[in-house]
């Protein structure tokens, strides 16, 4: 039977302190160091060579969709109620919203140095040590808003936009493809600064901190935000039915993407799963 995913504004006290004990306890058995730096390997960008599975690619969504459930199963394993919440941030869009309750998430960094000083997750609980990041920084650091250069969350007229296409991606595969709903989602703009942070990118970026880069997991709002987007992509598959992941067939020889994006049937590392296997989980989770 399925299990559903909840708004995370929607979440009990109870739920939300079994979700925040559990992901502690992922923690606690250095498990979720594993997800860190499983993300941080396969960030690999367009400018680097070799396959791209988790980013600028067709397979950012099935990609992501499995690294949820891989960290809800470690998550159940602890609790067997527990769910990844999401978070919508089209509605809670503030930095006294739902996610970053004392009881739940935490607030914002300090000024000073952006470390989260409250919540489950703060530096001086002992229970939250960053152990692989791209600074040496050892705590959970945030700067909700992005105090000395604002920018705002995504709109809902943002995520119709992206909605509206049809097509699922479009040649090159990569963050240059200007049709199509996956880079329309995950928000490769055009141009400098924060005008070429759409979507998906405007949330890590709003988020800031560790949020911001491949180590962006070490942010526990990194699986909330990430709940939404893998909900969207349901939205998306039940308004254009007709159409799938692309591309179906693998890049040919001789193309620039040759061997560097993955096709519907082909392996999505480090999985043994394929984009085809994961477009339909109903019946392992649903949202409400």
């Amino acid at each position: 039977m399925a299990y559903t995913r909840k708004n995370v504004s929607a979440l009990t006290a109870a739920e939300r302190r079994r979700f925040v004990k559990a992901l502690l306890e992922v923690k606690r058995r250095g498990e979720y160091d594993e997800f860190v730096r499983t993300h941080i390997e396969y960030y690999v960008s367009d400018g680097e060579g070799g396959l791209r599975t988790a980013h600028m690619a067709p397979s950012f969504l099935p990609w992501h969709r499995q690294f949820l459930l891989d960290l809800e199963k470690a998550l159940r394993r602890v609790d067997p109620s527990v769910t990844i919440p999401y978070w919508d941030w089209t509605r809670d869009r503030s930095a006294t919203s739902a996610p970053w309750s004392d009881d739940l998430l935490g607030g914002n960094g300090r000024r000073s140095d952006l470390q989260v000083t409250t919540g489950p997750f703060a530096y001086s609980t002992g229970n939250w040590t960053i152990k692989d990041g791209v600074t040496d920084r050892r705590f959970l650091t945030r700067d909700l808003g992005r105090a000395r250069d604002p920018i705002e969350l995504p709109r809902k007229s943002d995520l119709d936009w992206a909605l509206a296409d049809p097509v699922y991606d479009t040649a090159p595969w990569d963050s240059t493809s200007r049709r199509g709903f996956r880079n329309k989602l995950e928000g490769w703009g055009s141009g400098a600064g924060s005008a070429a942070w759409r979507n998906h990118n405007r949330v890590h970026r709003w988020v800031g901190g560790v949020m911001v880069g491949g180590a962006s997991v070490n942010d526990p709002v990194f699986w909330l935000h990430h709940a939404f987007i893998d909900l969207l992509w349901t939205r998306w598959q039940r308004r254009h039915r007709e159409h799938r992941y692309l591309p179906a067939e693998p890049p040919a020889s001789g193309s620039r993407q040759y061997r560097r994006v993955v096709a519907r049937h082909e392996k999505l590392p480090p999985w043994d799963v394929t984009p085809d296997r994961l477009e339909d989980v109903s019946r392992i989770y649903r949202y409400v």
